[in-house]
This record gives C-alpha cells, structure tokens and sequence, in this order.
C-alpha cells in the first residue's frame, strides 16, 4: 500500500511547474505592491505619485464627451454610462482643486483643466443621459420643477471649486442659476429631498452633492443659502440616521416617510460621510466614528464592506463594484478620502495598500495609473480626489 505522504509527494512533482508558476506570481506581485505603495505617506512624498496620476486622467478624460463616454463600459447602459462620465469629470475637479492646493504651482494648470471639463459636462452628448430619465433637458428647463438634482448639483460643484481656487467668472451665471435651482427646488420639497430619478428613491449621497454644492456658493456669496444647508443637515441629524448603525440613511422613501426602513449600504455610508466632511466637520467626525465600527474591515486586506454584516463574499453590486471578501471598491475607496480628511494616518495607508493590491499600478511615460482603470475610469479619478483630501485647517 502507497503512503498517503508518497502520493502527495508525487502528485506535487508532477505539478511542480503549476507550483512554480504559482510562487513566481506571488512573488512578483508582492513585489510589485512594494514598489506601488513607497511613496505612500506624505503630502510631500506622494507628489510624484499623485502628479503622474493627474497627468493619466487628463489624457483619459479631457476629451470630445462623445469619447469619453465611449470610455465607460459599454454593458451598463447608456444612464450608467453618463453617469460615470459625470462622475470622472467631476471627481477629477476635486482632485485637481485638492492638488492645487497642496501644490499652489500646479494652480493655473488645474483651472484651465477643469475649465475644459465643465464644457465636457456641459455638453448635449453629456447632458442625454439624464435627459433622458426626465423627458426634458436639465439646462433648458432650469426654470421648472422637476429635480434633475444629480447633474445639477456635479455641474455646480465643479463650477464652485473652479472658482474658490481662482477661476475666472465666466460661470457665474450659470453657477447662480444652477444652485438658485436646487436651493428652490430643496425647499419646495416637504422632506427637503429630492429624487435623482422619477419614481425611484432619494438616494442621500445624489442630495449631499447639492449640499456641498450649495455650501461652496455661500462660501463664495456671503452665506446666500447657507440657511437652507444649515436646516437640511439639522433634519439629517434630528430624523435620518439608521437607529442602529447611527449613520445616516442611503435611502428615503419619496414622500420622506422615516418609518419605512432601508438598507444601509458601504459604499453609500463611504460616500456620505465624504460628502459631510466639505459642510460639518464634527457631524463627519461623528459619522466616521459610526462607519468605522459598522463597516470597517482591518485585516490582511483592509477595507470597508458593504453590508454590516460583511456577506457577500463574491458579487456584484451596480454602486459598489464587484464585492470580494465582502469588501465594497466604490466604499473603501471613498473610505480613503475620510481617512485622508481625518488624518487616520494608519488607515490611510492600508486602504491605499489594499487599493494598490486590486488595482495594480503600472508607470509609462510620466503618467500612472492603477490597470483596473483601464476597466472603470471613474475609480481612478473618485481615488486620486480622495487620497489629496486634506483638512486644510490642520
């Protein structure tokens, strides 16, 4: 009779190159992971790093709208499509506003790029996907009710960190205009909510766009609806946090109604508290408190799930991305930027190190990117607006 050992043995020697193969892999990408995660650390050290991946996006993403949305994969529709275009060039504008501030000799460049991707989003081709959803065009029916809140609110946030880092005024009447629009549209609505799509829920994160932006447009016009910022986050702390997380709802039914419940998401809880730390700071903090215990998981691959209750092993998610090890992409990417503004030094870095692990960087010619990005634009750009969120009052 053969020892079991033996059989082991020879099985493993006959298969001895499938083993070799499998270490050499393993071997380079730990290596590879080393070499992407060096410079982690620094405003100063990362320069290099954060500037190649400035230099990629403007290749990828300042182009004919029609290119760029050419960019987005195809299999997810043409909404999905517009709203990752909408997405990349609007992340890209906090990025480059954040890099122009951590380095002020970048300025000028950063206005004209993101000069070039207002235009973008400005444009018919740009415009459709929501157009679309509401049967009228959101630009030319700015004087209506309907919400459009979503394309709205990424257009004047662009619009707003274009000017508060020294962009000419060639936006400022469309600037009034978009957020004179939310702003009565927010309050018309009993719930001080708006839908991002007719018959569908209110998606938080969609809202807190418009709250930012209108936040920025105070800054810039002597706290003109400020009143109307400072009521919605009160109601958000007074009747839209999850009882048991303590985060704030991903969902509102449409009428508002509290009593209905909802899942809470990552990705979406990510975002939110993101979103939070550009209009209150210590509601952020509070909320960052919350995420951290419900969602964060520290382990050899650090990240932020999806569910609370980390299922999901392997899947799929329209807002997430595909979810390994219960993990959410979108949510431990936006995870990266409260990390950033919190100055969670510790965990930064281990979300960089896990998105550096997924994502794989690779350097040509002045310009890096992670190879995912070569499949989802959008990450790219939502990672390098999160890793340069700083709290400038530190």
């Amino acid at each position: 009779m053969i020892p079991f050992m033996d059989i082991i043995k020879d099985w493993i020697y006959r298969h001895k190159l499938f083993f070799i193969s499998i270490i050499a892999f393993v071997l380079i990408k730990v290596a590879w992971v080393v070499w992407g995660c060096w410079s982690i650390g620094s405003q100063l050290k990362e320069k290099n790093d954060i500037l190649q991946r400035k230099n990629w996006l403007v290749d990828k993403i300042v182009v004919e709208p029609r290119q760029l949305l050419n960019e987005m994969p195809g299999g997810l529709g043409l909404q999905f499509q517009g709203e990752w275009a909408l997405y990349s060039c609007s992340m890209f504008s906090k990025a480059l506003s954040n890099i122009s501030i951590l380095y002020p000799e970048t300025k000028q460049e950063s206005i004209n790029t993101i000069d070039s991707l207002i235009q973008i989003v400005r444009s018919p081709e740009l415009r459709l996907y929501d157009k679309m959803r509401w049967g009228e065009d959101p630009l030319d029916s700015i004087a209506g009710d309907k919400s459009h809140i979503s394309y709205l609110s990424h257009l004047a946030w662009m619009i707003g960190n274009y000017r508060k880092i020294g962009g000419g005024d060639n936006y400022n009447a469309l600037h009034d205009s978009l957020c004179k629009a939310m702003n009565r549209r927010i309050l018309e609505s009993e719930c001080m909510n708006l839908p991002t799509y007719p018959g569908e829920d209110i998606y938080i994160p969609d809202m807190l766009v418009a709250i930012v932006a209108l936040t920025d447009y105070a800054q810039l016009n002597n706290g003109k609806y400020q009143n109307t910022v400072n009521r919605w986050i009160q109601r958000a702390k007074l009747e839209w946090i999850d009882s048991e997380t303590g985060l704030l709802r991903s969902f509102l039914p449409l009428d508002g109604n509290t009593s209905v419940l909802s899942p809470i998401k990552g990705s979406y809880s990510t975002l939110n508290t993101y979103y939070l730390t550009q209009i209150d700071s210590e509601f952020a903090k509070e909320q960052y408190s919350h995420l951290k215990e419900a969602f964060l998981k520290d382990s050899w691959l650090t990240g932020f799930k999806e569910y609370p209750d980390g299922s999901g092993f392997l899947g799929m998610d329209v807002d997430a991305g595909p979810i390994i090890f219960g993990l959410s992409p979108s949510g431990t990417a936006f995870g990266i930027g409260c990390a950033t503004y919190f100055n969670d030094t510790d965990l930064r870095n281990d979300l960089l190190k896990t998105a550096e692990i997924a994502g794989h960087t690779v350097l040509w010619n002045d310009k890096r990117h992670y190879l995912l990005a070569n499949i989802a634009l959008v990450g790219e750009a939502i990672t390098l607006a999160m890793r340069t969120t700083y709290n400038k009052n530190d």
